[in-house]
C-alpha cells in the first residue's frame, strides 16, 4: 500500500519533511564523530574521528552521499557510547549541476543513488537536463521508500542516545495552511475520480465500435464536487463585509477547523496555545472569543505562505564576516529559524548598520529570549509590527493594553459600522492607508494620467503614457452583505494630475484613501449622576443633531412566484380584503414605487396563491353559469415589511422567465426590494474604542447639560474612568492625551504598534500646546455653571459605532405565532416569539408568592389554548376571566410518558381520575373550536428551537465570530399552516 503512488501520495511536501526529519545534516549537527567521515567517491576524509561537527560541514557530509556515521552519544549519562546515524540518502542537486534548476520543476533534494545514475549516462548539459526532467518521479519519489523506513528506525534508536529530537505538534514547522487551490484541487480530484468509476462502468456494458466519448462520459460528478465545496463546504464562508477592515481580516483567516482538521469539542488546551512558532506568523492578539479561541487565527502583517503551505516570516540578514545588519531579506519558515539568533526590530544600530549593544536582546533556540553578544546574531527582525495581524496593527499604544483587551479591540474593529460622514483617526498607527489600499474598496489609478471628467458616479482620466482615455465607474449606494451601505466617492477634480497606483475615490469606512472607521470625538473620564454605570456612555446631543454617528442600512427583501399545484402564483395589484389604502405605493403590477416611505408590514410586492377549489352554494353556482366566470379562489401571500423596520425604498429588481433571466426551478418571477434606512445613534447602540473598551449608550443629553471646557466648549462624551484600572488597557489614555495635543496642534500622528510615541514624548508635546503634564483639565458643570471639584481627563479618542444596533434588537410581541407540538408561542425576534419565561423566573414569582400571575403565566399567556381564546371572549365583552384549563405542554408529557409503556393517570384531589380532552373534543360551542384553530401556529425548525432557547449551547450574541460568523444552516424549511 505504502508503495502504490495511487493509494499513497506523500505529496511535495511529505517528501518535503522526509527529507528533513531523516536526512543527515539535521541530525549530525553538533554531534562529535566516533570515527572518521569519508567521501564514497573520492576517498577524503570530510570530519576526522573526535572532531565536532557544524552545521556546515553536516550539509557537507550529507551532499557528499555519505550514507551514515559513526557518532558519540549527546546524552550526558551515555557519553562514551558510539551510534550509528543513518541518512535516507537524499542530496542537495544544486551540489552536483552548475546550471540553474528553477525552471526545471526538479526537487531541490533528490535521491542519490538515482542521482549517480544520471550524471554517470548524461554526456551533455541538455541531456542531463532532459533526463533529470524524464527522471523527477524517480529523483523525488511520491512515495516513502526502503531508506526512509530505515533511516526512520534509525532516528528513533538515536534517541536513546540524546541525538534528534521529538517533534511538537503545535510547532507551526509541522502545520501546514491548506490553501483555497489545494482544497478545490481535492474536491476536482474526487470528482474525477467518480467520473472515471462511471466511464470504467459504461465501458464494459456498452459495444466499444458504435459508443462515443460523449455517450461514455458523465461530467456531472465534477461540476457537484465543485458545487458542493463553493456551496456547503464549511470553509467557504459568506463574505463578514461589514467595513473595509472585516473584509480584508477574512481573507487572511487562518482555521484549524473544517474538513480535515480539529473540531471544536476535540480542542484541546494545548491546540489553542499562543506557541513560540507563531512569531512573525500567526497573531497571538487577533481570535475569537468563545468556543473558536485559538483555533481561528489571522496572518500576520508580513507573514507569506511558500510552495508547501508552511508560513514564512522575513528576516533581514546579518553579514557573519563583518556583523553588520544588511537589506537583505530572507524568508524563514518556522523550524529553519529555530536554528537561528534573530535580534528584534528596534535594536539600537549605528549608522554603518552595526549593533550599537555589544549584549542584543534577541532570541535563540526554541524562542527563548536572552541577551545575546551580537557576533552570536544572525538575523534582525524587519519590524516590529510582524509579529501582530493588520486589525492589532491598527491599535495605536498597543504596548500598554492587556492583551485581553487588545484582543476584544481587534475583534470589534471589524464590526465598526461605516458612517455617513467619515474621519481618519488623529491618533492612527499608519497601517491606515495600507488596509484601505489592500482591502479593494477605494480606486486606485492604473496609469499616471489626467482628470479629465469626474461627477459622482465616473472618473475619466487621460493617461500620459498613450494617450488614451481610462474610464473608472464608481458603486453608488450597493447593499453589502451586513446591510451596510457600500458607496464610493471621488477624491479628485478636474484638471489634476494623478501617478500610478494614486487613490482617486474613497469607499465606505475611508477618508482620502485611509481606513476611517469611527470618529474622533472630544471625551472626559469622568462619572455624571451615575448614568454611566457599568461601562455606559453619556453623549452629547449635538452628535445626534449633527449626524456625526449616523450609518445608512439597506435591507434586501424578496418575494417569488412559484408553480402551485393547484395553478401558479401571480404578482398582482389585485389582493383580496385589502383596502385602496395599503395599494397606493404600488405599480400596475403590484411592486411598490422607488423612493415610497415604507413601515412595518406595508405591502412591497402584491402576490396571490390559489386556494383550491371549494364547493360553492347555489346562488354562486347561479352567477357562475350567467357570467361564466370561475370563482377566484384566492389568499394573499404578499411580502410585506417585517415588524419593527421602515425605511424608504431605493431600488427594485425583477427578474422573469420571459426576459430571459436565471431562475430556480418552479419560480416564474423573482422580485427584490431593497429599502435604506439612516440610524442615528440612538439610547442602548454599542460603541467601543480601539483598546477594547465597549460600552452602551445609556443617556444622551442636551448639549447645554454636558460638562464644557474653560473655553466653553461642551465634551462629546462621557466615559467611566472605573473602565480603565481593573482592565489594564491605559493605551486608551496614552491616546487621549496624545489626541488632546495632536488636536490643538492640527496634526494627524501616526504612532505604530511596539514603536511609538513613549510618555516621554507625550509629556513634551503638552508643554508645547500649554496643557498640564497630568493631562487633567478644569471642567464646569453645564447645569449650575460651577466647576467640578477635581480636574478631569479630558482629550480626543477615536470611538466607533458597533452593528449592534437597539433597533435591530428591540422587539415586543402581540397575538402571534404558536409552536404545532407545544403551542407555546415562538422565540426570537425573526419568528415574533415572545419572552420565555424559564424555571428561575417561575422560582421568582413562587418566591414572591404570586401564584395568580404564575397560573396565568403557565397557561392562559403560554399554552392553554382553550383558556386564551376564553380570555381574550372575556376581555373583548367585559366579562371576568375564567379559569384557566391545561396546558398543552402538560398533556404533551403526559403523551410522552405513555409513549414508554407508563400507565399514567391524572387525578384530583379525592383519587378520581381527570378525563383530559384533546383540544378537538371541545366542539359542545362550536365558537370555541373556530376561535381556537382562528390563531396562527406553525411547526418549529430546528433553527427557531434554537432561537426560543430550547438548547443547552445558547449562543452568545457578542460571539459573531463562531465559525468565523457564520450561523449553521438548518435543512429543515419552516412550514407555515395559515
Amino acid at each position: 500500500m505504502f508503495f502504490d503512488a495511487k493509494r499513497y501520495d506523500l505529496a511535495k511536501v511529505g517528501r518535503y519533511k522526509y527529507n528533513k526529519k531523516l536526512g543527515l545534516s539535521n541530525r549530525i549537527a553538533g554531534v562529535v564523530a566516533a570515527e572518521d567521515v569519508i567521501h564514497p567517491e573520492t576517498g577524503e576524509i570530510l570530519a576526522e574521528k573526535g572532531q565536532k561537527i557544524d552545521r556546515t560541514l553536516a550539509s557537507d557530509i550529507e551532499n557528499a552521499g555519505v550514507e551514515y556515521i559513526y557518532a558519540y552519544a549527546l546524552d550526558k549519562e551515555k557519553e562514551d557510547q558510539v551510534t550509528k546515524v543513518i541518512g535516507n540518502n537524499f542530496v542537495d542537486l544544486k551540489h552536483y549541476v552548475d546550471f540553474d534548476i528553477t525552471g526545471l520543476k526538479v526537487a531541490d533534494k533528490v535521491f542519490y543513488p538515482v542521482l549517480k545514475e544520471i550524471l554517470a549516462a548524461a554526456s551533455s548539459e541538455e541531456e542531463l537536463k532532459e533526463m533529470l526532467v524524464e527522471r523527477k518521479n524517480d529523483l523525488s519519489p511520491k512515495h516513502i521508500i526502503v531508506e526512509d523506513i530505515i533511516a526512520s528506525i534509525s532516528y528513533i534508536l538515536n534517541l536513546n542516545y540524546g541525538i534528534g529530537t521529538i517533534d511538537d505538534i503545535d510547532h507551526l514547522g509541522n502545520r501546514r495552511l491548506r490553501t483555497v487551490g489545494e482544497l478545490l484541487q481535492n474536491q476536482f480530484r474526487i470528482g474525477l475520480a467518480r467520473m472515471e468509476r462511471v466511464v470504467k462502468e459504461r465501458m464494459t456494458t456498452q459495444d466499444i465500435d458504435v459508443t462515443t466519448p460523449q455517450a461514455l462520459m458523465n461530467i456531472r460528478p465534477v461540476t457537484a464536487a465543485i458545487k458542493e465545496f463553493f456551496g456547503s463546504s464549511q470553509l467557504s464562508q459568506f463574505m463578514d463585509q461589514n467595513n473595509p477592515l472585516a473584509e480584508l481580516t477574512h481573507k487572511r483567516r487562518l482555521s484549524a477547523l473544517g474538513p480535515g482538521g480539529l473540531s471544536r469539542e476535540r480542542a484541546g488546551f494545548e491546540v489553542r496555545d499562543v506557541h513560540h512558532s507563531h512569531y512573525g506568523r500567526m497573531c497571538p492578539i487577533e481570535t475569537p472569543e468563545g468556543p473558536n479561541i485559538g483555533l481561528i487565527g489571522s496572518l500576520t502583517t508580513y507573514g507569506v505562505i511558500n510552495q508547501y503551505g508552511f508560513i514564512e516570516t522575513p528576516y533581514r540578514v546579518v553579514d557573519k564576516e563583518t556583523h553588520r545588519v544588511t537589506d537583505e531579506i530572507h524568508y524563514l519558515t518556522a523550524d529553519e529559524e529555530e536554528m537561528m539568533v534573530v535580534a528584534q526590530a528596534n535594536e539600537p544600530l549605528t549608522e554603518d548598520g552595526h549593533f550599537a549593544n555589544a549584549k542584543v536582546a534577541s532570541r535563540g533556540e526554541h524562542g527563548e529570549i536572552a541577551l545575546m553578544p551580537r557576533e552570536q546574531i544572525d538575523y534582525m527582525d524587519v519590524s516590529p509590527k510582524q509579529v501582530v495581524s493588520v486589525a492589532t496593527a491598527m491599535i495605536p499604544f498597543l504596548e500598554n493594553d492587556d492583551a485581553n483587551r487588545a484582543l476584544m479591540g481587534s475583534n470589534m474593529q471589524r464590526q465598526a459600522v461605516p458612517l455617513l460622514v467619515t474621519e481618519a483617526p488623529i491618533v492612527g498607527t499608519g497601517m491606515e492607508y495600507k488596509a484601505a489600499r489592500d482591502s479593494g474598496v477605494v480606486i486606485l489609478a492604473k496609469a499616471a494620467g489626467t482628470v479629465e471628467f469626474v461627477d459622482a458616479d465616473t472618473i475619466i482620466i487621460r493617461r500620459d503614457d498613450n494617450n488614451e482615455r481610462d474610464v473608472y465607474k464608481l458603486l453608488k449606494f450597493k447593499r453589502s452583505n451586513q446591510g451596510t451601505c457600500i458607496n464610493q466617492r471621488p477624491i479628485v477634480s478636474n484638471g489634476e494630475h494623478i501617478d500610478e497606483g494614486e487613490v482617486i475615490a474613497d469607499g465606505p469606512s475611508t477618508d482620502l484613501g485611509e481606513i476611517a472607521l469611527g470618529k474622533n470625538l472630544l471625551i472626559g473620564f469622568m462619572t455624571w449622576e451615575g448614568y454611566n454605570y457599568e461601562d455606559a456612555i453619556i453623549l452629547n446631543e449635538r452628535l445626534l443633531m449633527d449626524d456625526v454617528l449616523t450609518s445608512l442600512h439597506i435591507e434586501e427583501y424578496e418575494s417569488e412566484a412559484r408553480d402551485t399545484k393547484l395553478g401558479p402564483e401571480e404578482i398582482t395589484r389585485d389582493i383580496p380584503n385589502v383596502g385602496d389604502d395599503a395599494l397606493k405605493d404600488l405599480d400596475e403590477e403590484g411592486i411598490i414605487r422607488i423612493g415610497a416611505e415604507v413601515n412595518s408590514s406595508d405591502i412591497l410586492v402584491g402576490k396571490v396563491t390559489p386556494k383550491g377549489e371549494t364547493e360553492l352554494t347555489a346562488e354562486e353556482r347561479l352567477l357562475r353559469a350567467i357570467f361564466g366566470e370561475k370563482a377566484r379562489e384566492v389568499r394573499d401571500t404578499s411580502l410585506r415589511v417585517p415588524h419593527g423596520e421602515t425605511g424608504i425604498v431605493v431600488d427594485v429588481k425583477v427578474f422573469c422567465r420571459e426576459n430571459g433571466d436565471e431562475l430556480p426551478p418552479g419560480v416564474n418571477k423573482l422580485v427584490r426590494c431593497y429599502i435604506a434606512t439612516k440610524r442615528k445613534i440612538n439610547v442602548g447602540d454599542k460603541m467601543a474604542g480601539r483598546h477594547g473598551n465597549k460600552g452602551v449608550i445609556s443617556r444622551i443629553l442636551p448639549e447645554e447639560d454636558m460638562p464644557f471646557l474653560e473655553n466653553g466648549q461642551p465634551l462629546q462624551v462621557m466615559l467611566n474612568p472605573l473602565g480603565v484600572p481593573s482592565r489594564m488597557n491605559v493605551g486608551q489614555v496614552l491616546e487621549v492625551h496624545l489626541g488632546l495635543a495632536a488636536k490643538k496642534k492640527g496634526w494627524y500622528i501616526s504612532t505604530p504598534v511596539f514603536d511609538g510615541a513613549t510618555e516621554k514624548d507625550i509629556i513634551g508635546l503638552l508643554d508645547e500646546c500649554g496643557y498640564p503634564r497630568t493631562g487633567k483639565l478644569k471642567l464646569r458643570d453645564g447645569r449650575t455653571g460651577e466647576y467640578f471639584d477635581n480636574p478631569v481627563t479630558v482629550g480626543y479618542m477615536y470611538m466607533l459605532k458597533l452593528h449592534h444596533l437597539v433597533d435591530d434588537k428591540i422587539h415586543a410581541r402581540s397575538t402571534g405565532p404558536y409552536s404545532l407540538v407545544t403551542q407555546q408561542p415562538l422565540g426570537g425576534k425573526a419568528q415574533f416569539g415572545g419572552q420565555r419565561f424559564g424555571e428561575m423566573e417561575v422560582w421568582a414569582l413562587e418566591a414572591y408568592g404570586a401564584a395568580y400571575t404564575l397560573q396565568e403565566i403557565l397557561t392562559v399567556k403560554s399554552d392553554d389554548i382553550v383558556g386564551r381564546v376564553k380570555t381574550y371572549e372575556a376581555i373583548v365583552k367585559g366579562e371576568n376571566i375564567p379559569k384557566p384549563g391545561i396546558p398543552e405542554s402538560f398533556k404533551v408529557l403526559i403523551k410522552e410518558m405513555q409513549a414508554l409503556g407508563l400507565d399514567v393517570k391524572v387525578l384530583s384531589e379525592n383519587d378520581e381520575e381527570i378525563e383530559i380532552k384533546e383540544s378537538s373534543e371541545y366542539d359542545d360551542d362550536p365558537r370555541n373550536l373556530e376561535s381556537i384553530m382562528d390563531f396562527e401556529t406553525e411547526i418549529e425548525s430546528e433553527e427557531q428551537m434554537l432561537n426560543s432557547g430550547f438548547s443547552e449551547e445558547n449562543a452568545d450574541e457578542d460571539d459573531f465570530d463562531a465559525d468565523f460568523g457564520q450561523q449553521d444552516d438548518f435543512e429543515e424549511d419552516d412550514f407555515r399552516e395559515e
